[in-house]
């Protein structure tokens, strides 16, 4: 595997706007499995992937919801060259995420990119 540098989550690699989370929902696909739902729309080649997280107050408090928020950042920027195709990707945290481990969500993303066809083949 050629050094790809080190994996990082730009400003620029974020989805912010109120419209891109609403267009991203309206015109992609939605898929839900273990503690997220995954919600994403193809992108033109040669850009780089997009995320944004959702996190509801029905997962529990702000610190709850922050580390939910880190889990879910994390995951997706230590597999976003792993990604068949530049995608926007919204992924709303469920409430069964509270008390999990960074392994145990990564796991729940990785299957949810997996189902939806989102990674390379191995």
């Amino acid at each position: 595997m050629p050094d790809v540098g080190p994996l990082r989550l730009r400003r620029a690699a974020r989805l912010q706007e109120p419209r891109d989370f609403a267009r991203v929902r309206q015109q992609g696909q939605r898929l839900a499995l273990g503690c997220l739902i995954a919600n994403w729309h193809p992108l033109p080649d040669g850009t780089t992937p997009r995320l944004g997280v959702v996190t509801s107050r029905k997962i529990g408090g702000a610190v709850v919801r922050s580390r939910a928020r880190r889990l879910l950042r994390e995951s997706f920027r230590q597999h976003q060259n792993e990604l068949a195709q530049p995608v926007e990707l919204v992924l709303v945290a469920r409430p069964s995420i509270a008390g999990r481990a960074f392994a145990e969500v990564e796991k729940d993303f990785l299957a949810t990119l997996r189902r939806a066809g989102l990674l390379k083949a191995a």
